[in-house]
């Protein structure tokens, strides 16, 4: 049995849709992708198909194998590349997981730089917040903003992520400016819910003591771009990273606050899993980004300014 050739037809038949439409795709006979197919499931010792008369769908291992199968053909592809006349350029796929905010304002410019170097790569982009599973969903890395890495993963610090507690000059005028940690439970607060405490905020003091400090929010929200905007609109409080609201707090449209205070460690780190090998795109992928951000972030520069 040629695992690889199995694997090969097993990936276009997911493609494709059906036995039929791959074997099209493939210039060969029909019977030879379902012998394929057959082989690699007697080998498996599982059912990757759901099949019926009129389609076939994914089973739960057919869906991680599949996963699993482009990578490692995507690998191969690259290994061949890497020993032939192409040699000393970037081919492949690469299946990233970015957080959107961070995402669409600072890594969208830079992977544009990136694909002028290396223009034969293909991005595969996952906006969104949530944590996934890397493994079981096919990605290369992802872009993660976290205090501390998970431990089952490999992680390599890109830049430091500063939050910052600001509100519109309006809001301020109208309700009073907080000069310490417990008055902001009279104040109305915008809270991103993507976290496990979105009924209080972890405040620190000059010298790294927790202040927990309750508040009641008057808005919850899963985009923290959606957030900044309502506190330019004077509707609230809001603590954001700085990579979110560094724009309007140098034009002024927001007011840091509790600028003596700091609220946790975090990072913007590039994460993969420690059984994945790290192929050469990824490599060189997580090199550039480092570089990229390396030093002071450009977004962190006016709370500097400020101090």
């Amino acid at each position: 049995m040629d695992r690889f050739e199995n694997m090969n037809a097993f990936v276009r038949i997911v493609e494709a849709g059906s036995i039929s439409a791959a074997a099209d795709r493939m210039d060969v006979a029909k019977s030879v992708v379902s012998r394929r197919l057959k082989e690699l499931e007697e080998h498996l010792g599982v059912e990757l198909f759901h099949r019926t008369t009129r389609q076939m769908n994914l089973t739960d291992s057919g869906r991680v194998f599949y996963q699993q199968s482009v990578r490692i053909l995507a690998d191969i592809l690259e290994a061949e590349h890497a020993t032939s006349q192409f040699h000393g350029t970037l081919k492949g796929n690469l299946k990233v997981a970015v957080p959107h905010s961070f995402g669409l304002m600072h890594l969208g410019p830079a992977i544009t730089e990136f694909l002028q170097t290396h223009p034969d790569i293909e991005f595969d982009l996952d906006f969104d917040d949530r944590q996934v599973d890397l493994l079981a969903e096919g990605f290369d890395l992802a872009i993660r903003i976290a205090s501390l890495p998970d431990s089952s993963l490999i992680a390599r610090r890109l830049a430091p992520i500063q939050a910052v507690m600001c509100a519109s000059p309006a809001y301020l005028e109208r309700m009073g400016t907080p000069q310490t940690p417990e008055e902001l439970s009279e104040h109305r607060c915008l809270v991103y819910n993507l976290v496990s405490h979105s009924d209080h905020w972890q405040i620190y003091d000059a010298a790294g003591e927790l202040i927990k400090t309750r508040i009641t929010p008057c808005l919850r929200a899963s985009n923290g771009e959606f957030l900044r905007d309502a506190a330019v609109d004077g509707m609230g409080i809001v603590l954001l990273p700085a990579f979110i609201v560094y724009r309007e707090l140098e034009r002024g449209a927001l007011t840091p606050l509790l600028t003596g205070y700091h609220y946790g460690q975090l990072a913007a780190y590039a994460i993969y899993p420690q059984t994945r090998y790290l192929s050469q795109r990824v490599r060189v992928f997580v090199d550039f980004l480092s570089q990229r951000f390396e030093g002071m972030p450009y977004w962190e520069a006016c709370l500097h300014r400020q101090k």
